[in-house]
């Protein structure tokens, strides 16, 4: 008998999770048992009350769709451009800070397996290991996601580093002025950043980036630029205005500021300030086929995964983020068929209206089998 090589082994390994894992739900499960409490903690929670956590669902909640019926959907195509480049999905997989601690090979596992499947990964800036080893494993999927810790020559290092191994695009988040107070972290006694270097450092150059910063930064380079953290439509329009090329909409999970909006409820008019001046993403609770076509209706032209990526590393590592993508994957073709369409760019607002949730909001609200099931393992605060 011949060793497997590593492609064989991880076409086994994919195998062996699309054997294992028919539903999320089933990924969710598997992840929650396997990782630490202070790591699900990360995955499942958010700032102080989790108010800005829970409207993020209550938003992509309080809409429905509106199927259309005998419209010949026997040719349904999910896939979409993104940056000149095509995507097999409309989505991709978000900048997650500490991936290394959730499973052994950190971002490079989520990396590799949305390169094989054909979607982007960004790697966060303070998640292990090094961007060459990830940026390898990533291919022409790489992204890549800055948290300012330094000044202009210091963000300039790592913007060239980037370039020069390959990224296709360059993000830069900007509503983490400060760290802010996750209470289920602090009622630990336990501070999340301790396992994380790369999460310390001198927050005054956070909260000293502005636009006059940001213009420097643009002057350097004609990779596309992306602003990670708009919640209003004045930022979005002054991003448009001072070249960047993808506004990302996202309130970082609820991990920020708490009692804010939730992310889908400020995309339309975010869109309209846009004015098709940029492309827009955005995060924030989108854990299935209908949450990222409700996204692609209002205007998104991707929807980042962040818990969803997190959680399917946690359950199974590389294989466990391919299934995820996989199963998502069915949900959105099947929707797509179900609501008459057979591209992305058919959707229109005619498709969506909003409606009365049937679930209270909670990060795991669309996921009712959980509560049947079970969440089995580690405690739950």
């Amino acid at each position: 008998m011949f060793a497997m090589d590593e492609r064989e082994r991880r076409i086994a390994a994919y195998a062996a999770a699309r054997e294992r894992y028919n539903i999320t739900t089933e990924l969710i499960n598997e992840a929650q048992r396997r990782v630490s409490a202070v790591s699900w903690d990360y995955i499942a929670g958010a700032t102080e009350s989790e108010t800005s956590l829970k409207r993020n669902r209550m938003g992509i909640d309080s809409l429905a769709l509106r199927p259309r019926v005998m419209r010949n959907v026997a040719g349904t195509d999910a896939s979409t451009e993104f940056l000149g480049r095509r995507q097999r999905l409309p989505v991709m997989l978000a900048p997650v800070g500490g991936l290394h601690t959730f499973s052994d090979g950190g971002g490079a596992l989520p990396a590799r397996a949305a390169r094989e499947f054909g979607v982007d990964f960004m790697q966060s800036s303070v998640t292990e290991p090094d961007m060459d080893v990830v940026s390898a494993a990533a291919g022409d999927h790489w992204l890549f996601q800055l948290y300012v810790f330094g000044d202009l020559g210091w963000i300039e290092d790592y913007l060239r580093s980037a370039i020069d191994l390959g990224v296709k695009g360059f993000c830069i988040t900007v509503d983490s002025d400060h760290y802010s107070r996750r209470e289920r972290n602090l009622i630990r006694h336990v501070d999340a950043r301790a396992s994380n270097s790369r999460g310390r450092g001198d927050p005054k150059w956070r909260q000293e980036f502005d636009w006059a910063v940001f213009d420097k930064i643009r002057a350097l380079s004609d990779i596309p630029m992306m602003l990670k953290g708009i919640m209003r439509p004045e930022d979005a329009a002054l991003c448009a205005e001072h070249g960047v090329d993808v506004v990302y909409i996202s309130n970082h999970g609820g991990r920020q500021l708490d009692h804010g909006q939730g992310t889908i409820d400020v995309l339309p008019e975010i869109v309209d300030a846009v004015a098709g001046r940029a492309k827009i993403v955005i995060d924030g609770g989108f854990l299935r086929g209908t949450d990222v076509l409700k996204a692609i209706i209002l205007g998104a032209d991707m929807v980042a995964l962040g818990k969803l990526q997190a959680m399917a590393v946690g359950a199974a590592g590389e294989a466990g983020v391919h299934r995820m993508l996989e199963i998502l994957e069915d949900e959105i073709t099947i929707d797509m068929k179900l609501m008459g369409v057979n591209t992305l760019a058919e959707l229109d607002v005619s498709y969506i209206t909003q409606a009365q949730p049937t679930e209270a909001p909670s990060v795991f609200s669309t996921f009712p089998l959980l509560k049947y099931w079970g969440m089995k393992g580690k405690e739950e605060l």
